[in-house]
C-alpha cells in the first residue's frame, strides 16, 4: 500500500473473512447507491463523529521525485474534512445556495478492487483497512461531464450501529480538476 494514503499509526495484518468481506462490499456498494441517489444525510451515517475526510492534491513529478509528487496533511487538498464539515456542505445543497448543484449533479459511482484488512491503531484497537478504487461518472447541466478515477484507504470501526468509516483518504488519478467544481463525494 502507498504510504501516503495510510495513516502511520496504523499496522495492517491479515484479510478480512469471507463473511466480513462481504458485509463490507455491501456497505460500500450501499453507499454508491446512496451518493447516486442524492441521499447525502444518509451517507454522511456511514461515517463516525471524529471523521478525517482528506483528499491531498498532486502535481506530476519525474520518477526520481515521486516522493513530492502527492501533496502532505499540511498542504494544499481537494478535501481537508470533518464530519461537522461535510455536515455543512450537505446542508448547503439543501438550502438552495449551492449554485454549483443547482440544478444538481447526477453521478455514478463505480467500486471495485475491494480489499478489507484487519488492523490495529496507535492506541491498541483494533480496525479495519478498507482499500478501493472507484470511477465517478458525474454530469450536469446539458454539457457538463466529468470522470473521475482513484482509490480510497479508509479506516473502519466496528460500532453498535455497525460499521463506521473513521478516516478516509482518497487520491485522484488526475492532478488538475477537469471541471468547473469540485462538489461531488468519493
Amino acid at each position: 500500500m502507498t504510504d501516503y494514503l495510510r495513516r502511520e499509526d496504523i499496522q495492517v495484518g491479515q484479510r478480512v473473512s469471507l463473511e466480513k468481506y462481504y458485509e463490507i462490499q455491501n456497505l460500500y456498494y450501499d453507499e454508491a447507491d446512496l451518493l447516486d441517489e442524492g441521499r447525502y444525510v444518509d451517507w454522511l451515517e456511514l461515517f463516525d463523529d471524529d471523521l478525517y475526510y482528506w483528499s491531498p492534491t498532486r502535481t506530476n513529478r519525474l520518477r526520481r521525485q515521486q516522493a513530492l509528487a502527492i501533496a502532505g496533511p499540511d498542504e494544499a487538498a481537494f478535501y481537508d474534512e470533518t464530519k461537522d464539515s461535510l455536515a455543512w456542505r450537505i446542508r448547503r445543497f439543501d438550502s438552495g445556495m449551492a449554485w454549483a448543484e443547482d440544478p444538481p449533479s447526477r453521478t455514478r459511482h463505480l467500486i471495485t478492487n475491494l480489499s478489507a484488512r484487519h488492523a490495529v491503531d496507535g492506541d491498541g484497537n483494533e480496525v479495519l483497512e478498507v482499500r478501493t478504487n472507484f470511477l465517478v461518472w458525474r454530469t450536469r447541466l446539458e454539457h457538463e461531464r466529468d470522470i473521475y478515477a482513484g482509490t480510497r484507504t479508509d479506516l473502519l470501526r466496528e460500532t453498535a450501529d455497525g460499521y463506521k468509516i473513521f478516516d478516509r483518504r482518497i487520491l485522484l488519478d488526475i492532478n488538475v480538476l477537469p471541471s468547473k467544481n469540485i462538489s461531488t463525494f468519493f
